[in-house]
């Protein structure tokens, strides 16, 4: 896969009062972008008062497949939506809506704060179009890359080319990366603000796989074949998702199959946002706002997005195992 950092570039800051805050991933903003409430102070503001945690995921590549309903078309938008691109500090992002008149719309839609010294080009009361692109310098920020891990899952298959009680490692496990780009504010070497603008998932994990021996004392060895096989939940969010489609009819192979199309999607983060495309979640739902069919807290709540994710996979391809199968010829879904 192709490397996509970045240099650094560095801005100069001016002073305490021109603190940015920008979070196109963070779900606050996306609940009121979403509700279509704008303060009066919606756009421009004084100061920052707090850093927020770096842990935004999105797609494998910034340009995979984003997910709508079964009856929507390609990358599952409605048929109105339309895409905006926004450049802040040379890093591009992608914002979705349906009703853009002007660049303060499209800032709305995308929950982007601007402070009192920060640029916009075209204006703000500038009619937009697809093809229409928002350059916004940010004041006394800089925009910043950083990596980090995402855990594998342990797969445990059945097999009769074992003999029964014995265990091989078929695959062994690695974690994936995830890389993000914020705008990071500092005073001196204190991190005053700390904002994801886009990440995605630039390397899947690769579950570590391990054979589990069904068959006689005095069987060839050969292949596992082809079964999802059990999978151990690596995470408090990934337990509950298991618990949850269990106790809803649905099978360990089913959740083997929900980890993989996650882990690949959004590395199990509520807050991914894609840079490309704007898909949002868990699922990577486009755009997010699609996820309040599952609840009023789809921007947040992992359990919300994952109800949407398994509905929308029964809805689309019949299963979760059918979304996967389509995944695994797609790399999308």
């Amino acid at each position: 896969m192709a490397n996509h950092r970045k240099n650094t570039p560095t801005l100069k800051s001016l002073s305490k009062r021109q603190w940015m805050k920008f979070s196109a991933a963070v779900a606050g903003i996306a609940l009121v972008a979403a509700a279509g409430v704008v303060s009066t102070r919606f756009f421009y503001q004084s100061q920052d008062t707090g850093t927020s945690q770096i842990t935004a995921f999105s797609a494998t590549a910034p340009q995979a497949a984003s997910r709508g309903t079964a009856r929507e078309g390609l990358r599952g938008a409605d048929a109105g939506t339309s895409y905006v691109t926004v450049v802040i500090n040379g890093d591009k992002t992608t914002v979705l809506g349906s009703d853009f008149t002007d660049v303060k719309s499209v800032l709305q839609a995308g929950g982007i704060l601007l402070d009192p010294d920060d640029t916009v080009e075209p204006s703000l009361d500038t009619k937009v179009t697809e093809s229409t692109v928002v350059t916004i310098n940010r004041a006394g920020a800089d925009v910043e890359t950083a990596e980090t891990p995402i855990p594998f899952n342990e797969v445990r298959k059945e097999t009769a080319s074992l003999p029964k009680g014995t265990e091989k490692v078929e695959q062994e496990g690695a974690q994936g990366v995830m890389e993000t780009t914020s705008l990071v504010t500092r005073a001196g070497d204190k991190v005053i603000s700390s904002n994801p603008i886009t990440s995605y998932v630039k390397t899947a994990p690769v579950d570590k796989v391990i054979l589990v021996g069904t068959g006689s004392t005095h069987v060839s060895s050969g292949s596992a074949g082809a079964s999802l096989g059990t999978t151990v939940p690596a995470s408090e969010m990934q337990q509950w998702a298991h618990d949850y489609l269990l106790s809803s009819g649905y099978s360990e192979a089913d959740f083997s199959a929900a980890v993989y199309i996650i882990n690949h999607e959004s590395g199990w983060n509520p807050t991914a946002k894609n840079p490309s495309s704007g898909a949002y979640g868990l699922p990577q739902a486009l755009p997010g706002s699609k996820m309040a069919s599952a609840g009023a807290d789809w921007a947040t709540n992992y359990q919300t997005q994952f109800k949407w994710f398994v509905n929308y996979c029964n809805a689309r391809y019949g299963s979760i195992q059918g979304a996967y199968n389509y995944w695994l010829s797609h790399h999308s879904y």
